[in-house]
């Protein structure tokens, strides 16, 4: 009994030290700072501007940056000991630091990037992993890790990354706060180590989207416009099919928030793969036997790593060659496993590139919105090598390229979170409408973020969204169908997406300008009858309203669907040549 007894206060004895143990490397893991930050600096604004005149517009408001922009006397990380051992300080500050500086920030630190700026899963064994305070077991996302993990943290307002396939859109989804990429070229890249120089973005993260928001009006020198609303909020519904997120917890929150704030005939729903599959038929060296289609995006995925490659190499080659690097294995594999990429190949990238940046301008012309998932996959474990796999790198780049290869610009939004982690979704403008999606998010945010609370707290409906989803999938066939000039399977296609979801005005417009088509104008008057009655906006269910009364000799109430039609959209002309043709024909 004695034995036994001391056995017992052997194992608790042991027990106990574990747990201390425990406890005392988890303090260790998990450092002050988190992690974040490299060197804690001061760079204080100038005095403020006697009154009247308005105080800098970032008064008060304190940054930290990712280590690769250039502060005068010092030498830059890139996130290897290597660089900063083989090069000298600065001579200059970045332009990009000093305007925010001067607009009244105080920077406070430089942060951790992965090496070179290469990553995306923010884990340097060199300088250590920043931890992620969103789900502290899991990778923080990069190549920004530190900038994003001191905004998340709290330790400052706003941080500066460097997005080029991704660093800061993954570390913003990652650790669940706003990431901005703006257009490419938007902002000066003078004084920063250039990663990818074609695909390089001086990007920035902040908490709160006003914060955010005065950032970029330092950063973009944009003139001031007034500011406008979406005219079209386009869902890319294939991109939302595979992430390990329920619909009704990121794009149904955007659907949701679009029917209140602007009114559900803003929203579009696309098959964004098969849009861009469309418009790389006939380019240079592509497949044409139909698996374009399928891998539309994986191709512009590789397409950016192999520009990624190919300019870091270009940039970097000769400094490489001088010294013994140890590298984090996901940096290495881009460095050495795929490093070579063909003159062709860059030349056949760089001809799709472009076309790729006329196709989603010409998508997002005239105030439209992407909606994509920021990442596909939740962050990973610290130290798996579920981030290595191809299957997760193309699953994520897929996703980030497309705001890399169009230039366009970007924001990451929190939705809350699912299964203990983070969730996003992004927004992306047109290149050049940065200020315009600042804008945007400023309007939406609120609203996003009380509709994600609500939908965190109600029970799963996924046979509902699912059928949604089914409807809006049949609504492209037959918009396809239509393209192709197969009137009766578009009307099939259609009236199968009715079956699913019969509130819907778009289906019934849609199948009514099929019927229009085919000769069969009671049909179609029928369904733009009932289209007007779901949607009273529908500027398309008048216009094709009239064009069926007219063609069935109701000429005074076709004139009266042509001006309602006007009304609606004054500078619509087809209406207004019709309106003008029937009463010159009565007159």
């Amino acid at each position: 009994m004695a034995t036994q007894s001391a056995n017992l206060w052997v194992l608790l004895g042991l027990g106990l030290a574990g747990i201390v143990l425990i406890t005392r490397k988890f303090k260790k893991s998990v450092r002050e700072d988190f992690g974040a930050f490299l060197e804690k600096l001061q760079l204080l604004p100038p005095p403020q501007p006697a009154p009247p005149k308005a105080p800098h517009p970032l008064t008060a408001l304190t940054f930290a940056l990712s280590d690769l922009f250039d502060i005068e006397g010092r030498v830059s990380t890139f996130g290897h000991p290597e660089w900063a051992r083989s090069h000298e300080p600065a001579s200059s500050t970045s332009p990009v630091v000093s305007a925010l500086v001067e607009g009244g920030a105080t920077c406070v630190a430089t942060t951790v990037v992965d090496d070179f700026a290469l990553g995306i899963g923010g884990e340097n064994r060199h300088y250590g992993t920043p931890t992620n305070p969103a789900a502290p077991a899991r990778v923080p996302g990069g190549s920004s890790s530190g900038a994003a993990v001191a905004v998340a943290a709290n330790f400052v307002d706003f941080a500066l990354g460097i997005d080029t396939t991704g660093g800061v859109r993954v570390p913003a989804g990652f650790c669940g706060i706003l990431g901005f990429r703006p257009s490419h070229g938007a902002v000066s890249h003078l004084g920063i180590i250039p990663v990818s120089t074609s695909l390089d973005t001086v990007g920035w993260f902040a908490k709160d989207p006003s914060i955010l928001r005065r950032v970029g009006h330092i950063l973009l020198q944009a003139p001031f416009v007034v500011q406008r609303s979406p005219r079209q909020i386009i869902i890319a519904d294939d991109c939302f099919q595979h992430i390990n997120v329920p619909l009704d917890r990121s794009s149904q929150v955007v659907v949701k928030a679009t029917e209140k704030l602007f009114g559900r005939q803003v929203l579009k729903h696309i098959n964004l793969g098969d849009y861009i599959s469309s418009s790389l038929k006939g380019c240079s060296g592509q497949k044409t036997n139909g698996e374009v289609k399928a891998s539309s995006l994986k191709l512009l995925a590789n397409i950016m790593q192999s520009i990624q490659r190919h300019e870091f190499k270009n940039t970097h080659d000769e400094w490489m060659n001088t010294v013994k690097l140890d590298l984090s294995p996901s940096v290495s594999v881009q460095l050495h496993d795929k490093f070579e990429v063909s003159g062709l190949e860059i030349e056949n990238s760089k001809s799709i590139r472009s076309k790729m940046r006329s196709t989603i301008n010409f998508l997002l012309q005239d105030e439209g919105i992407l909606v994509i998932p920021t990442v596909a996959d939740p962050p990973p474990k610290l130290g798996g090598k579920e981030i290595l796999s191809e299957d997760y790198q193309s699953r994520a780049f897929s996703l980030l390229s497309i705001a890399s290869i169009s230039g366009c610009c970007q924001v990451s939004i929190p939705l809350g979170f699912y299964d203990k982690y983070p969730i996003s979704v992004s927004l992306i403008a047109r290149h050049g409408g940065d200020r315009f999606l600042l804008d945007t998010l400023q309007t939406v945010y609120a609203t996003l973020q009380e509709l994600a609370d609500i939908a965190s707290k109600s029970k799963p409906s996924e046979n509902v969204v699912s059928k949604e989803q089914s409807a809006e999938f049949a609504k492209e066939k037959g918009n396809q169908a239509y393209k192709d000039r197969q009137w009766q399977k578009a009307i099939g296609f259609y009236t199968e997406a009715i079956k699913l979801c019969s509130d819907n005005a778009t289906y019934y417009s849609n199948r009514a300008q099929a019927y229009l088509e085919l000769g069969s104008y009671l049909q179609a008057e029928a369904d733009c009858t009932k289209a007007i009655s779901l949607d009273k906006k529908s500027v398309k269910a008048y216009f094709r309203r009239g064009t069926s009364r007219e063609m069935l000799g109701y000429y005074k109430e076709a004139i009266d669907d042509f001006k309602h039609a006007l009304v609606l959209e004054p500078t619509n002309k087809r209406a207004a040549a019709a309106a003008d043709r029937l009463r010159k024909l009565f007159q």
